[in-house]
């Protein structure tokens, strides 16, 4: 059993398909297939069936590609060690982040690692925090900056949450709203304080359910016991902030997002008591016990200098 047949069983169960995993292997297909039957041969049992949406693990092939994810992590995390004695002269770096915090952290922190460290090499994946929480168990990732669970949410007990900053939300909702009047100002709060209670009778423009967005926004609606007709849908929440300025309906943001676009008519935006809890907590997300290399440490070094300007 070499490291090359566990990568190869791997990409196979990541992708379902031999073609797929032969491109991104940068091997020939029919010498992949062979490689895999030679696998199952040696090991005397099948360890992928086929389906309608691809090829599948059977029960024996599970075992295997766990067994894969973790004895190629251990790999990695040797190769992350050679990269220490070389002085981060080379390496390599492999870390998700959420679309939306990328956009708003990457162009404060990628300068200046790479301008200290021009030899290592970044692996940036893009995806929702329940995509980062899997490929950071799998292996695939050494850590992710995402926001952490909330209240409602039980975090996941193989992995570590630094907590960097908190950041409340604020009710985006239109100008000509008759509710903004009834917001009033308090101290400590950015803007005018609205009672969460009176968006009882109006459409909710939100999130999908695996955006940490979406998970502040339920907890904050379940708190209020409101019930309000969820509108419309959306991946992106500059959308929905534009829809919100429109008069569509009402949605929820975080406040360190809402300055990062420009609008000719932007909504109003109102502040929610504290007793909502309407607050996200910027984070750090490793696997607990996990090795980071010099070079992640360094980054991540960065990263939280600059989560607290």
């Amino acid at each position: 059993m070499t490291t090359r047949e566990l990568l190869y069983v791997k990409t196979v169960a990541d992708t379902h398909n031999i073609s797929k995993a032969a491109k991104k292997l940068f091997v020939a297909q029919p010498s992949l297939s062979q490689s895999l039957q030679r696998i199952e041969d040696t090991i005397g049992t099948r360890l992928f069936i086929r389906g309608s949406d691809g090829l599948r693990l059977t029960y024996a092939g599970e075992k295997y590609y766990q067994m894969a994810c973790t004895i190629l992590k251990i790999y990695d995390d040797f190769e992350a060690e050679i990269s220490d004695m070389n002085d981060l002269k080379t390496g390599h770096i492999s870390f998700g982040i959420t679309n939306h915090l990328g956009a708003i952290m990457l162009p404060m922190v990628m300068p200046q690692f790479k301008e200290e460290c021009p030899g290592i090499d970044l692996d940036i994946f893009e995806g929702s925090t329940e995509l980062q929480e899997e490929k950071l168990i799998s292996g695939d990732l050494d850590f992710s900056i995402m926001h952490a669970p909330v209240e409602d949410n039980e975090p996941n007990p193989s992995l570590n949450y630094e907590i960097l900053a908190r950041h409340p939300f604020v009710i985006a909702i239109s100008k000509k709203d008759p509710l903004v009047k009834l917001a009033v100002p308090r101290e400590g709060y950015t803007y005018p304080v609205l009672d969460v209670k009176l968006l009882e009778d109006h459409p909710l423009l939100t999130l999908h359910k695996e955006q940490r967005i979406r998970h502040v926004t339920d907890s904050v609606i379940k708190k209020a016991g409101i019930h309000p007709v969820i509108k419309f849908v959306s991946r992106n929440y500059m959308t929905l902030e534009k829809l919100a300025a429109e008069g569509i309906g009402f949605t929820l943001l975080p406040s360190d997002y809402i300055n990062v676009n420009l609008y000719d008519n932007p909504p109003a935006y109102l502040s929610i008591d504290d007793k909502y809890s309407a607050y996200w907590s910027l984070c750090i997300t490793t696997v607990k016990g996990a090795f980071l290399s010099r070079a992640d440490q360094r980054f991540l070094d960065i990263i939280r200098t600059n989560a607290i300007k």
